[in-house]
């Protein structure tokens, strides 16, 4: 039996953000309208070595695409020479059961997961949006970027912050106009990228917010959001992450991508414990307003905020576009 295989140089050489921005869409409708299934995701905690785990998986009926992947966080593995995260991700058919690739999860989820936030901004932020705020300046922030410049093509500012260290948002956003050229052959010439040296001072002024911390307090507080914000909120996708104040969701129109998971490992899980919102509060998923079932945001002076704690099935859709596209590319095949 032949089954595709792609390494992360294959899938950097394949994979386009544009392309990742219309899977991703894909999924949240269908995911909308009850066309895909969510396994729970099994989690754990190397507290000996700062690293964790997770495994997530799920089913798209409407593709017949199944299966999972396995990633893992190891921060100390740059010391040795390792990549800190990596993992595999398995998309099996449907129909038959059968492996159809086995490829690096790593970029397909640093890609999807930019395109997520992107998705949600586009469909949720104001349409005359043009400042961006990113915080957290590791590699999955570039990703953010990008997809966002991809998306939201008048964005022309972006603040950069890093909240443990100020000053590394310096050599980070001067980088920037590089990096979109290298990573997403984007030309973000015309933009901004301005290093942030207030953080209440920056938030005060994005039109878009999106968070890629691993914080477990808040960073950002509910004073320092003017109306009319919106936020994608990624970081937070384990129990006990959390990366904005609760009272800003209490105050916003909330949207998520699950509405389980968020309420018990996304930014809504301490917002709801701690007695800031209810389940209820939740006005749906993202999926919904890109179907137009429901409206988003309805007024100028709204806060929207997008809870993304991730989904297989996007990484499954990307795979499944990948193999697909292959063929029968030997360079990419193996037996089994």
């Amino acid at each position: 039996m032949k089954v595709s295989f792609f390494d992360r140089a294959a899938l950097e050489q394949r994979l386009k953000m544009a392309d990742v921005l219309d899977v991703v869409g894909g999924v949240y409708k269908s995911k909308a309208e009850g066309k895909t299934v969510v396994w729970p995701t099994v989690t754990h905690n190397f507290e000996d070595r700062g690293a964790v785990m997770d495994i997530r998986s799920g089913y798209d009926r409407g593709s017949e695409v199944y299966g999972a992947k396995l990633l893992a966080t190891f921060p100390e593995n740059e010391k040795r020479g390792f990549p800190p995260f990596s993992g595999i991700l398995v998309a099996m058919d449907g129909t038959t059961g059968l492996p159809k690739g086995i490829m690096d999860a790593s970029f397909i989820t640093s890609m999807r997961t930019g395109a997520a936030a992107a998705v949600s901004a586009r469909a949720l932020a104001r349409p005359e949006s043009d400042t961006l705020l990113v915080l957290g300046t590791g590699r999955q922030s570039l990703f953010m970027i990008g997809a966002a410049l991809t998306a939201i093509p008048n964005i022309k500012t972006v603040y950069c912050a890093e909240p443990m260290n100020l000053d590394a948002a310096k050599p980070y956003a001067a980088a920037c106009p590089q990096r979109m050229q290298e990573m997403f052959g984007l030309d973000a010439s015309g933009v901004q990228f301005i290093p942030v040296s207030d953080l209440a001072e920056s938030v005060g002024k994005a039109d878009i917010i999106i968070t890629i911390t691993r914080a477990t307090k808040p960073l950002i507080s509910r004073d320092w959001v003017k109306p009319g914000t919106h936020l994608s909120c990624i970081g937070a996708d384990m129990p006990g992450k959390e990366e904005v104040d609760p009272a800003i969701l209490r105050d916003a129109v909330v949207y998520v991508d699950d509405v389980d998971q968020c309420v018990n490992a996304g930014e809504c899980e301490l917002a709801v414990k701690g007695g800031y919102m209810t389940r209820e509060h939740i006005s749906g998923q993202i999926g919904e307003v890109l179907l137009g079932m429901k409206k988003g945001r309805t007024s100028a002076d709204e806060i929207t905020v997008f809870d993304a704690t991730g989904l297989a099935l996007l990484d499954l859709a990307v795979a499944k576009k990948i193999v697909e596209e292959a063929g029968d590319d030997l360079a990419h095949t193996i037996e089994l």
